[in-house]
């Protein structure tokens, strides 16, 4: 999940300035085939697009063959329901013993609403939704191009949809092609969990910014258990040695774990020329690849409250998007080419303040850095009070 990078119209993956685009495809064709190790070499910025659907990794799996491993595999099974509703957009996923998902795709004028549900097994994925192809609307066309978005697009590997008509080479392969692909897409992105689902994933008009974002909720719910023992276990062995478990097997061994970076006051001071009383990060907490997480702890001391409002204290949600630049302007001052250079706010774009901060709260600025290319960034953030989002923001920077 670390290193999900865009998610318009299709998921990229990057880390650093390497991007492998629209990868939701053959991770759908790797997970419905019951594949969980695979090495997938690129000689491209993205796996061929085909015919727009699955099949053809399908039939490349199946002409390999599968080969048994002695581990047993294993299942992450939620705890406890997630939901993640994103505008008109919601996913529910409930604790289940199979992986089953029941979703709805709905178009804007209502021409093509279609439903489908079904357990997602090896061999429902081959016949029910493999050969599912992607699709879009007439209208979309020409924003899609302009952005770079299908540059191999045509009518060979998608189909599109104008008014009620559909256009395609060859007839619809099921009834309900286009909402059976976004199955298909759903699967693929939540493969980037790192563990089969066993779960009901319930989705109405889902978008793979909608997909990466349940897959990221139930990564954290999975994680709480092991940073719960992290709080109560000895340090971690010196790097270069093995830490081995006390155990009945002698086989047995404790996992090493990656410790994400901790940057303290003293650290992001050194980083950021920013003083009081407009410092709002107080402590990083990660930094994994292009994901860095902030914490700001909001104080009764802080200079805005007396007058931002006096008897009723309110963090300026300006101040929340301030902090939402700041988080973004560590992680890309930390690069080697940008040592010594200051970070310059630019613009805010898709900004919504859901629910007052008050004095007390701990603000968690989780910051996504979504492009870096030359002088420019940009970045998508989130703070959140109590696992709660209370603001959110897309900015763009320019360093200097």
């Amino acid at each position: 999940m670390a290193n999900v990078g865009e998610t318009t119209r299709s998921t990229t993956l990057a880390r650093g300035n390497v991007r492998v685009h629209t990868v939701e495809h053959i991770l759908a064709a790797l997970t419905g085939c019951g594949v969980d190790n695979a090495v997938v070499e690129l000689d491209a910025g993205e796996p061929p697009i085909s015919d727009g659907s699955a099949r053809a990794y399908v039939r490349l799996i199946e002409k390999a063959g599968l080969m048994p491993q002695p581990e047993p595999r294993e299942y992450y099974e939620p705890t406890a329901p997630i939901e993640v509703v994103l505008g008109d957009s919601t996913m529910v996923v409930f604790p289940h013993d199979r992986l089953r998902i029941s979703c709805t795709s709905v178009d804007k004028r209502g021409y093509f609403t279609q439903f489908y549900s079904l357990e997602v097994t090896p061999e429902t994925w081959g016949k029910e939704l493999a050969h599912a192809r992607t699709f879009c609307f007439f209208e979309e066309i020409e924003y899609l191009i302009r952005n770079g978005l299908i540059r191999g697009g045509s009518l060979e590997n998608a189909v599109i949809i104008r008014d009620d008509a559909v256009l395609t080479t060859e007839p619809l392969r099921y009834p309900e092609e286009f909402v059976r692909h976004k199955i298909l897409d759903i699967l693929g992105d939540l493969t980037l969990l790192g563990r089969p689902l066993r779960g009901h994933v319930i989705a109405v008009k889902p978008s793979h910014t909608l997909n990466c974002e349940v897959a990221r909720q139930l990564d954290t719910q999975m994680m709480k258990p092991l940073k719960a023992a992290q709080a109560f276990a000895p340090p971690p062995p010196a790097r270069g040695t093995v830490d081995v478990a006390v155990s009945s097997k002698p086989t047995e061994r404790r996992e090493a774990v990656a410790h994400p970076t901790v940057e303290d006051i003293i650290k992001v001071m050194k980083t950021l020329p920013h003083r009081y009383p407009f410092l709002m990060v107080d402590r990083v907490t990660r930094i994994e690849g292009n994901r860095i997480t902030g914490l700001k702890n909001v104080t009764i001391n802080e200079p805005y409250f007396q007058g931002h409002f006096p008897g009723h204290p309110i963090m300026p949600g300006v101040l929340q998007l301030e902090a939402i630049a700041q988080v973004a302007g560590i992680l890309t001052l930390q690069q080697m080419e940008n040592l010594g250079k200051l970070a310059y706010f630019m613009s805010a774009d898709n900004v919504k303040w859901r629910k007052p901060v008050r004095p007390g709260d701990t603000l968690i600025i989780d910051v996504e850095l979504t492009k870096s290319r030359g002088k420019v960034g940009r970045a998508k953030g989130t703070c959140l009070v109590d696992g709660q989002v209370v603001s959110e923001a897309e900015v763009t920077f320019m360093m200097g």
